[in-house]
């Protein structure tokens, strides 16, 4: 790059060249949101060959993509006179008259703003699907009517996988996690830097596979490497016999925890005190309260966990009996009327006080001896992404059987019940049943639902996933289908998979 700066870029910089440079950086090089990301993997290929790679860069003074290698940016740059590029990946500007990167002291101002901006919304502050442009970025955007466009009815993204053989398993979680929002941002941006050997790194691979489902290729994608590494990392899951999809997705984000992790030494604000990817997602706090009997002190530890594990009716442990209406039903919009057992029952049998018996007698600190205690678990912390495990295989020494008991769940969850403020304020008196309209803290959107069909013995795993508002397809291995609201909430229900409606600014 020149240090002696450019005599051409005078020629740019007339009328809103300030915002139109923001325009590009914003939507096309830095992509702080997830929209952003969308228009660039969508829209960003050479209009001449239509490539994705060969370092794409844009002219500064129209709308348009060429790649570098090939040189039809400089044909364009020869043929409309248009002297200035920038690079797609890297943001710098290359002047075909220098034939050389250029430095400009205002761009590089306005690059470095756009690109703090773009790393403020990495994962924080915008509720993820509600990204809208502005006149000025439309008016842009249009000057090519050749350019691609996201619509409401886009399909980029939505690729089946091939079966290798008793992998649905697999198939159905990935597609969760390729739909994943802030992780799928992560991966489009090429965020991880890997310190591993070649060809062995789970990261590098989810990084590859997310590049695949947003190239917009259309064929079923054949995940062999994704396979393979899964059997080198996590051996329990190797061999072509049928797999519990739960276990391989505790497995996968524990491979990708241990390759990701980031020893900065900055603590961050998960649980797990990691700031790795999958730890900033789906860590979230656990909160156990252990209470003696005799003098009422209370224990409390707080784990970290990825997911939760619900009972259901009809499995070997007694279910807390419930009443219709009760806590958190009615603030979840779940109905009792057809006798249905509802996510809400569920979370709040999980959340319930349960005492030990005299067979599980704990050393009480206050009493120096050895009482009877009960035990309750609340929500600490809540992670980004809520992942809830209906425990459907019920497995012991004289029992294996498969659960099929239908269990109701929302497209919008509350959590504010099951919350250890919520239950602080009860103890206290100050608790209310009333809803909040204002308080959006604990507020999720179901975005996948990974379904079981058949039995224990023999069954397939399926996924329905959300792309866009309320537009719902199924994913069945390689075969992609549209599906209806109603067919997601009459499904049975194996893993339940909901989003943060807002998140917080760190």
């Amino acid at each position: 790059m020149s240090p002696a700066g450019c005599p051409h870029v005078n020629s740019f910089k007339v009328d809103n060249w300030k915002q139109n440079l923001r325009v590009i950086y914003q939507c096309f090089v830095w992509s702080g949101s997830a929209e952003t990301r969308k228009r660039k993997a969508k829209s960003c290929i050479c209009q001449m060959c239509g490539a994705h790679l060969n370092r794409l860069h844009s002219c500064l003074y129209c709308v348009f993509f060429a790649c570098f290698a090939k040189k039809h940016i400089h044909e364009h740059a020869k043929s409309k006179r248009h002297n200035l590029a920038i690079d797609l990946l890297y943001g710098g500007i290359y002047c075909f008259v220098c034939q050389d990167y250029i430095y400009d002291k205002d761009m590089e101002q306005i690059a470095k703003e756009e690109q703090r901006k773009a790393w403020k919304m990495q994962g924080v502050g915008e509720k993820y699907s509600t990204w809208e442009p502005t006149k000025r970025e439309l008016e842009l955007l249009r000057h090519n009517p050749k350019r691609r466009r996201i619509t409401s009815n886009c399909t980029i993204g939505l690729r089946g996988l091939i079966n290798l053989g008793n992998t649905c398993f697999m198939n159905c979680i990935v597609q969760a996690l390729t739909h994943t929002p802030l992780l799928r941002d992560f991966f489009l941006s090429d965020r991880h830097k890997c310190e591993m050997q070649s060809n062995s790194c789970l990261v590098c691979e989810m990084s590859q596979l997310f590049q695949e489902f947003y190239s917009g290729h259309r064929s079923p994608h054949i995940p062999f490497r994704l396979l393979h590494l899964v059997w080198t990392h996590a051996r329990h899951l190797a061999g072509y016999e049928q797999q519990d999809a739960h276990e391989f997705l505790i497995a996968a984000l524990d491979v990708l925890h241990r390759h990701c992790k980031d020893d900065n030494g900055k603590k961050a604000n998960n649980p797990n005190h990691c700031n790795c990817i999958i730890d900033q997602i789906f860590t979230g706090g656990l909160q156990s309260d252990v209470t003696c009997q005799v003098c009422h002190g209370v224990s409390t530890t707080i784990d970290p966990f990825w997911d939760i594990s619900l009972d259901l009716p009809g499995s070997s442990t007694p279910f807390w009996p419930l009443s219709p209406g009760g806590d958190g039903s009615a603030l979840n919009g779940e109905s009792h009327t057809t006798g249905a057992t509802t996510l809400t029952d569920c979370l709040r049998r999980f959340t319930r006080p349960e005492h030990l018996g005299s067979s599980a007698k704990i050393k009480c600190s206050g009493c120096h001896s050895y009482q009877e205690s009960t035990k309750q678990l609340t929500m600490k912390k809540l992670p980004i992404v809520a992942c809830f495990h209906l425990k459907r295989f019920e497995h012991s020494a004289k029992l294996r059987r498969k659960i099929t008991t239908y269990v109701s769940f929302p497209l919008e969850l509350d959590m504010t019940p099951f919350m250890a403020s919520s239950k602080e304020s009860r103890m206290n008196g100050q608790y209310q049943q009333t809803v909040d309209p204002f308080n959006n803290d604990n507020k999720y959107s179901l975005f996948a639902v990974v379904n079981h069909q058949g039995t224990l013995e023999s069954g397939h795993y399926t996924t329905f996933i959300r792309q866009h508002k309320d537009q719902w397809f199924k994913c069945d291995d390689a075969i992609i289908t549209k599906a209806s609201i109603k067919d997601v909430l009459d499904s049975e229900g194996y893993l339940l998979f909901y989003h943060k409606q807002f998140l917080e600014y760190e």
